[in-house]
């Protein structure tokens, strides 16, 4: 094989390499929710972390809430089936919105990331993320929003 045969087919080969890699991991897309506003937070319901998969019931490990009416995203971490974490989307570094990666949150302006319990894991940020309460009655996830 000469040179430019080995390059075209190596390029061929990385590229076909990343785009399977990219469909890898977008099989489990991220759940959005706009959550429901209630007087002093918003509530969730549980049957938002149940995705079907080859018709068994498999939950999200994680919903991000987007609602207008938040200044960040909250994600929101189901550790069990009724302990659940939730997270204001906002490194305390310089308040550049988080990305979540799996069980931790990451700051793409500095690299600081956080646990699923908002626990620095990772500077420059040296301040835990800010968390809400939560609280379950039934099959609703209510987040008070009032807390510091």
């Amino acid at each position: 094989m000469d040179r430019r045969d080995f390059i075209k087919n190596s390029c061929v080969a990385c590229i076909s390499g990343t785009t399977f890699v990219s469909l890898l991991s977008s099989c489990h897309a991220t759940k959005y929710s706009s959550g429901k506003l209630e007087p002093n937070g918003i509530s969730v319901s549980k049957e938002e972390f149940i995705h079907k998969k080859n018709n068994k019931k498999e939950y999200h490990s994680y919903i991000i809430v987007r609602n207008e009416k938040l200044q960040y995203p909250i994600c929101i971490y189901r550790l069990t089936e009724n302990e659940y974490t939730a997270l204001w989307m906002r490194c305390t570094h310089q308040g550049t919105e988080l990305q979540v990666a799996g069980d931790r949150l990451q700051c793409p302006a500095h690299g600081s990331e956080f646990t699923n319990h908002g626990l620095v894991s990772n500077g420059p940020a040296a301040k835990n993320l800010r968390s809400f309460p939560v609280t379950i009655s039934e099959n609703k996830i209510y987040l008070d929003l009032r807390a510091v």
